[in-house]
């Protein structure tokens, strides 16, 4: 059956895991790289930390038993749209090595291109329109990653993207540049324009 999906689609069912801190850049650059799959004719979703928790995770918090239940939840509809034959796109900034191997078992290490966006916490909190970061550095949100709770650099990511020095444009070329061999049936030259 994934096989009749997969040359029905013409597409490699995978989930890209951005992840980063809060401001890095992750949703922007997953909703970028999103209309590209759509330009090229993939069919791909997109899943983001602030939708997620507005809708299936409304109920979880931010201490650490809640984010590894945030992420648990995220990674077993991932699993599902990939054994639909969908592209996932994920942006969240799962904070540790543990919470983001726990997705990675969960959606299996074949289905997993995670991505790093590495954006310096002082570059991050000048992009923060949301003023969260000042909300935590005054006390006023606890377990607040990056002031109040730690976050651990990914050790293996795919692609380690360095927002403060590249565009957004620069950075999806990159990461079109390492996935769509990974997603793709059909050879470069002969995906839809």
């Amino acid at each position: 059956m994934k096989q009749v999906k997969r040359e029905t689609l013409q597409q490699r069912a995978k989930v890209i895991w951005f992840t980063g801190l809060s401001g890095a850049g992750k949703s922007t650059l997953a909703n970028e790289l999103g209309k590209k799959l759509l330009d090229k004719s993939f069919l791909c979703t997109l899943l983001d930390g602030d939708s997620i928790r507005k809708g299936v995770n409304f109920d979880l918090g931010y201490n650490e038993s809640d984010r590894k239940e945030n992420i648990r939840r995220v990674s077993e509809i991932s699993k599902l749209f990939i054994d639909t034959g969908v592209i996932v796109i994920s942006a969240f900034i799962s904070p540790t090595e543990e919470i983001r191997n726990l997705a990675k078992e969960i959606i299996g290490k074949d289905n997993f291109i995670e991505i790093f966006v590495n954006t310096p916490l002082d570059v991050c909190e000048k992009r923060d329109v949301k003023g969260l970061y000042k909300k935590a550095r005054q006390g006023d949100l606890k377990n607040f990653t990056g002031i109040s709770s730690p976050f651990e650099p990914p050790l293996n990511s795919e692609i380690n993207l360095d927002t403060n020095n590249k565009n957004v444009a620069e950075c999806v070329d990159e990461i079109w540049d390492l996935v769509w061999s990974q997603i793709a049936l059909l050879p470069k030259d002969q995906l839809a324009v």
